[in-house]
């Protein structure tokens, strides 16, 4: 299965259904934050990865193998430009 990306600039929702989470890089941002949540929405109570806050400098994080299983969704704060990537 090849890998999907989908590049964000807020709260969204990346899949539906079963997947796995395999990458983010972290394009730019200004104070930013992001969690992943197993949902459709940020009502979801099943979280993949707790809040991050991003330092001043850092430009990419890479997660690998993280499954979900109702939807993928990210919640985020302040200013940021990410790109996710997912099966």
């Amino acid at each position: 299965m090849a890998t999907k990306y989908k590049n964000i600039t807020g709260p969204n929702l990346i899949k539906t259904g079963p997947g796995v989470l395999t990458g983010i890089v972290v394009n730019s941002h200004t104070s930013g934050t992001m969690q992943f949540l197993d949902g459709l929405d940020i009502t979801a109570t099943d979280v993949i990865n707790n809040t991050i806050t991003l330092g001043a400098a850092e430009r990419s994080i890479g997660f690998y193998d993280m499954a979900f299983t109702s939807g993928l969704y990210v919640a985020t704060g302040g200013t940021l430009d990410i790109t996710v990537y997912y099966n």
